[in-house]
């Protein structure tokens, strides 16, 4: 059984290391299953008779439950061990993924999907803790290197084996397949992971109550906003009744953690340095543009150019080629720049490409020049994962690191929620509208005015992208610590 670990203790580059190596399975396996259902979605919307909006809320309530809890599970990790938070956390989701694969109905795998994002939420805040706890500083960049090649992995892994489970044997294996990743992912845990020693912190039961029911609010809010047509303020609980809510609560959370005398759960004080506030607002905009980019492209090359899925899948598999060679590298010399030297053109190449790829989906595109964007969104995405996780953690205490890995998490998933439901808005919205100034000029016209839709509704991440690099480019290498 491995010692327990005192975060004050020397760098142990063994013990860092393995347990380093253990982490990344689990999280492989998060990945893989987000990037494998996005590949599956024509599919399951196919096998269980489902429209657009429908299909889209497997992935809604994935990423619902994973948003909602982060706050609180990050802080979970610092008081009970965040082993012990993450073990739990792979055992949920192993078990929602066996459900998954067992539904027969919509409604089924939505409520098993959204039992996953529990599992993920109490995974992903421990795996950035232990790493922030393990590497000091100087050491962080090549674990972080090795974060992002494995995210390449898991995203080029994905679609593929999606495609090709779902051409042979069946959607309901892409979801099966999790569960010997989580068993080797487990028996790795117990073997090489330390139980670092708990922080003696106390726990602000009020910010929880407060933290959970306005981040419930404000996404579910937001993702029903397409399914109510965004109607204004009407019946007891419309989107928007929904959304103020939220925000009302929001306000009332960050005042009650202002004032309170016990241990706030989210240490404002963090927020006064630079580098920790900017990487948070930015990694909301790479959540939100990770989180939508694919399922455009994917709608594309299977409904409009009549790819498989597995052919779907190789279509964009540069982009994930370009970012498992591209992090390890970056990765070892990130923590000597100043981390804009990587963020603002990765996010300018992340962004340029997809806008670029928006204007390339017409009906008769040769497909091999669409191999071109997706391979220069692969070198964007690998300089952007690891300059922003070290800008975030760089300043972090051991004392802080649960609070501010929530927090990093959290403000990720909020950008992939709010973009998960805004390209529900966009496809749907721009793919009706090019239909119908063409649906009285046969096939042809209607596959090519899905294709431009589909492009207009893919410029939603491309912008974004773009957006952020006003954001980074105010990240600086000198920092001060954290008061307190």
């Amino acid at each position: 059984m491995p010692k327990i670990v005192s975060p004050e203790s020397d760098f142990d580059r063994k013990t860092a290391w393995n347990a380093l190596w253990a982490l990344v399975i689990g999280f492989f396996m998060i990945l893989l299953d987000t990037t494998i259902v996005s590949t599956a979605m024509p599919a399951i919307m196919e096998s269980l008779d489902a429209d657009i909006s429908g299909i889209l809320w497997i992935n809604s309530a994935y990423l619902l439950t994973f948003a909602v809890p982060l706050l609180i599970t990050g802080r979970l990790g610092d008081r009970f061990g965040p082993r012990n938070i993450y073990l739990i956390g792979l055992l949920i989701f192993a078990l929602a993924s066996l459900w998954c694969g067992l539904s027969t109905s919509l409604a089924s795998l939505t409520f098993a999907r959204a039992v996953q994002g529990f599992g993920a939420a109490l995974i992903s805040p421990q795996a950035m803790t232990l790493i922030t706890r393990l590497f000091p500083y100087q050491h962080r960049g090549a674990a972080m290197g090795l974060w992002g090649a494995v995210a390449g992995i898991a995203t080029l892994v994905g679609p593929i084996a999606g495609g090709l489970l779902v051409d042979s044997i069946g959607w309901e294996w892409i979801f099966f397949i999790n569960l010997p990743i989580a068993v080797l992912s487990f028996i790795m845990l117990l073997k090489y992971v330390p139980r670092l020693a708990p922080q003696a912190h106390s726990f602000d039961w009020v910010g929880v109550l407060l933290s959970a029911v306005a981040m419930f609010a404000l996404v579910f809010g937001i993702q029903e906003g397409e399914a109510t047509n965004w109607e204004p303020f009407i019946g007891p609980l419309s989107s928007w009744h929904l959304i103020s809510l939220g925000i009302v609560l929001f306000g009332v959370f960050i005042w009650w953690q202002s004032k309170t005398a016990k241990e706030p759960l989210v240490p404002l004080r963090l927020f006064a340095v630079r580098n920790f506030s900017l990487a948070n607002l930015a990694i909301s905009c790479m959540g939100l543009s990770i989180a939508t980019m694919s399922l455009p492209m994917v709608f594309f090359l299977q409904n409009v150019r009549g790819l498989t899925p597995t052919q779907s899948a190789l279509m964009i598999s540069p982009m994930a080629i370009v970012a498992i060679f591209a992090a390890p590298v970056l990765g070892k010399t990130v923590n000597r720049l100043n981390p804009r030297t990587l963020a603002v053109p990765g996010f300018a190449l992340l962004g340029g490409a997809t806008v670029v790829y928006a204007f390339m989906m017409h009906a008769e595109t040769p497909l091999w020049t669409l191999l071109i964007p997706s391979t220069v969104q692969g070198l964007g995405s690998a300089m952007i994962w690891p300059s922003l996780s070290l800008a975030a953690t760089k300043d972090l205490t051991p004392r802080d690191a649960g609070a501010g890995s929530g927090i990093y998490s959290t403000t990720r998933q909020i950008g992939s929620v709010l973009g998960s439901a805004l390209i529900a808005v966009m496809m749907e919205s721009r793919v009706s509208a090019q239909i119908l100034k063409v649906r009285a000029q046969g096939a042809d016209a209607i596959g090519e005015a899905t294709a431009v839709g589909l492009g207009q509704a893919l410029m939603l991440p491309g912008l974004v992208a773009i957006a952020a690099v006003l954001v980074v480019v105010f990240l600086n290498s000198a920092e001060k610590k954290p008061a307190g």
